[in-house]
């Protein structure tokens, strides 16, 4: 991994105070004082190249993570070399947090387009937030998030059907875009079909077909990488396989 660069010179380019993400990341309040306090922790790493890997299997916990722009994927590679996605992170999501327990990252975070980070040591990270209670709060509240898409992922994996496991995740995606004020209902995905297949354990035939299919029931439209939710409503339905009682009733696209 790059070292950090020199915070004199990050905080030419960008500061906490700065940051469009600010309220993603800081409780709302801070005062001037306690966020200059932050600023002097905070390191933001020179870009990373999309594939570039920003901490790998095995490195030291060293600092945890926010995207500032781009996104990132967390992803473990099993002795036949399969690659196994085990989540991704948009901008303003906290993440490296696998290795708080050991120590050690178990696994590995790749860029999925050209990205900054910001950079939180974790050892002062910890100092600093024990003499802030509002940081403090704020950081167990992301933390707690993240254990929730932990818990997302294992809930999408469960569901016998392919397809609801990919309106399940178009959904979630959707809320989590909504999140951070972002457009929830038309999006660009920054991960591939196959990277999502990997997310979901299935096939990428199977994802592809499960995307043209809701494009074709009027859930969804669908052009390359960009999702337009058009019924959100039947993709939820989809998503708990019509768990209300009703079988969602999409609207059917005309064909030419």
């Amino acid at each position: 991994m790059s070292d950090p660069i020199p915070l004199n010179l990050a905080r030419l380019r960008r500061t906490c105070a700065e940051c469009s993400l600010q309220m993603l990341c800081l409780p709302a309040g801070v005062d001037a004082e306690d966020l200059g306090r932050l600023d002097t922790v905070v390191q933001r790493r020179k870009p990373l190249a999309k594939g570039e890997s920003l901490y790998r299997t095995g490195d030291p916990l060293r600092a945890v993570f926010v995207a500032s722009e781009g996104s990132f994927k967390t992803v473990v590679v099993n002795p036949a070399g399969e690659e196994h996605v085990l989540g991704f992170h948009l901008p303003g999501e906290l993440f490296g947090l696998d290795a708080i327990g050991s120590g050690q990252h178990r696994c590995e975070a790749v860029a999925l387009s050209d990205s900054r980070v910001c950079e939180l040591p974790f050892s002062q990270l910890a100092t600093i937030a024990a003499k802030l209670p509002s940081l403090q709060q704020q950081l167990l509240r992301v933390i707690g998030q993240s254990a929730d898409r932990d818990h997302d992922h294992v809930d999408v994996l469960s569901r016998r059907q392919a397809s609801e496991r990919i309106a399940l995740f178009l959904h979630g995606l959707s809320e989590r875009y909504r999140r951070i004020g972002r457009p929830c209902d038309d999006f660009q995905l920054p991960m591939s079909r196959d990277e999502i297949a990997r997310y979901l354990g299935l096939v990428l035939e199977t994802v592809s077909r499960g995307f043209s299919r809701l494009h074709e029931d009027g859930v969804i439209e669908v052009r390359g990488r960009r999702v337009r939710i058009v019924d959100e409503t039947a993709l939820c339905l989809a998503a708990n396989g019509g768990s209300d009682g009703a079988s969602p009733q999409p609207r059917k696209r005309d064909r030419a």
